[in-house]
């Protein structure tokens, strides 16, 4: 295939002798007019979208930054897992055993009264309490060895308390079904 360009050199005579049709240059300078406009409008919204963009920035930095400095409401707490790596491991450990237990009394439910019930969340709360405490008193002297000792010693007293009150629950259980074992056994 030859060049265009040599095409049209050699064929000047078809190209020159040939007008547009009327009104041609007016509707292309309509078409002109509109694609301009159109790009004016395209751009004067970006302006628009970046200033909104930063203000809803704005908004979100400044609204963390006062949940962080005001409204959190463990900020005057600290967790051993703040001290270190390895207390984050130890502190894991015991709160995984804690929920365990938890869930494990929960599930060994003997249709106790609800009267023991709640002595059993009060004193469960009681011990929190004593925990919270230390997390504050942790905040305060973030490097004292006595108070993360105070915290860990509180978990393992925790688990061991727990331990009790299941090893009492499943006696009682134990006692239940023998009891009810027996009744059948007799009829």
């Amino acid at each position: 295939m030859e060049n265009i360009e040599d095409f049209i050199r050699s064929n000047k005579q078809f190209f020159d002798g040939e007008e547009p049709s009327d009104g041609h240059f007016e509707r292309f300078s309509r078409k002109l007019e509109i694609r301009c406009s159109e790009r004016a409008i395209r751009r004067s919204i970006v302006p628009y979208l970046l200033k909104a963009a930063v203000v809803t920035l704005l908004v979100t930095l400044s609204s963390l930054w006062t949940w962080d400095h005001f409204l959190r409401p463990d900020r005057n707490r600290m967790a051993l897992g703040d001290v270190s790596p390895e207390y984050r491991e130890v502190e894991n450990y015991y709160v995984h055993q804690v929920k365990f237990m938890e869930n494990e009394i929960v599930n060994l439910d003997l249709n106790n009264s609800p009267e023991q019930k709640e002595i059993l969340k009060k004193e469960m709360r009681s011990m929190d309490s004593v925990y919270v405490q230390l997390q504050k008193e942790l905040k305060a002297n973030p490097n004292d060895e006595r108070i993360i000792n105070a915290m860990i010693e509180h978990y393992q007293t925790k688990v061991d308390v727990m331990n009790y009150i299941l090893d009492q629950l499943r006696a009682i259980r134990n006692e239940n079904q023998n009891k009810t074992d027996n009744g059948q056994t007799n009829l």
